[in-house]
């Protein structure tokens, strides 16, 4: 009589959908017992703005002129700190490791990740907008619905990228360094300081491959124009295509556990 043999595992590779709406409640359940984080995600960046509108108490025209951008940018900085190390610290515990074992593949694990915090950046981005344009008096000549979609859109990036480099992190304080290597450039090349054809041919030929720039030059365009333009429908597309990408190779490089 012959050993019968168990069959094979599924390997779960396939994105489904109630695989990955399940993932998404587990870490909406998990952000839902961390106030702290909840409150990293959705107070700093409104704080942050009001402090900056009021350094520029006397001169409101300056705000008005990087307004806009940092509206994108802090959203971006504070999905990619949260998304990183929230990551990071399911593989060091050992969670990933169990959750990959089930019938639940790569895919499935990073879109729940990407949905959760997508709802999230939602909230985020409609309240740092909100406050921007109807508390502070941010003038914008664009739509303030332009403005969110820009701003969710730089959110989504940030957790893309985040998801991305806690492949690549073994503790949560190496998850922080990435910030230096990955934001911090993107940060001084965007042309928030100074426009980016004024750069150094070198650094502007740099700053063209890097998203943040995009986000910005969108930010900007509804800044100054009425009706979406040709450059902003670029630059939204732009952004979004990285943020794709960047997931696509986070589930490649997704690790089950930290050595």
């Amino acid at each position: 009589m012959t050993a019968r043999t168990a069959p094979p595992a599924p390997t779960g590779r396939a994105l489904t959908p109630s695989r990955t709406a399940a993932t998404a409640a587990r870490v909406l359940r998990q952000l839902h017992h961390d106030p702290r984080t909840i409150a990293l995600l959705l107070i700093v960046p409104v704080a942050m703005i009001t402090l900056l509108r009021y350094v520029f108490d006397g001169a409101p025209g300056t705000f008005d002129a990087i307004g806009a951008s940092l509206l994108g940018v802090f959203p971006l900085i504070t999905m990619f700190l949260v998304t990183s190390i929230a990551t990071l610290r399911e593989r060091t515990s050992g969670t990933l490791e169990r959750l990959l074992a089930l019938p639940l593949g790569k895919g499935d694990l990073i879109a729940g990740y990407a949905l959760a915090f997508g709802a999230i950046a939602v909230v985020q981005s409609a309240l740092a907008t909100a406050v921007s344009v109807w508390l502070l008096g941010l003038d914008v000549t664009g739509s303030p619905w332009l403005l969110l979609l820009v701003a969710l859109l730089d959110a989504l990036l940030g957790t893309a990228l985040g998801l991305f480099v806690s492949a690549f992190a073994a503790s949560e304080f190496q998850a922080v360094q990435f910030m230096p290597a990955v934001i911090f450039p993107q940060l001084l090349l965007c042309g928030l300081f100074i426009p980016r054809d004024r750069m150094h041919p070198a650094l502007e030929a740099i700053s063209n491959a890097l998203p943040m720039s995009y986000a910005v030059d969108a930010m900007n365009e509804v800044l100054h124009h009425s009706d979406p333009t040709g450059a902003f429908l670029r630059d939204i597309a732009v952004v979004a295509g990285t943020a794709l990408l960047v997931l696509c190779l986070g589930a490649i490089t997704l690790r089950r556990r930290t050595p």
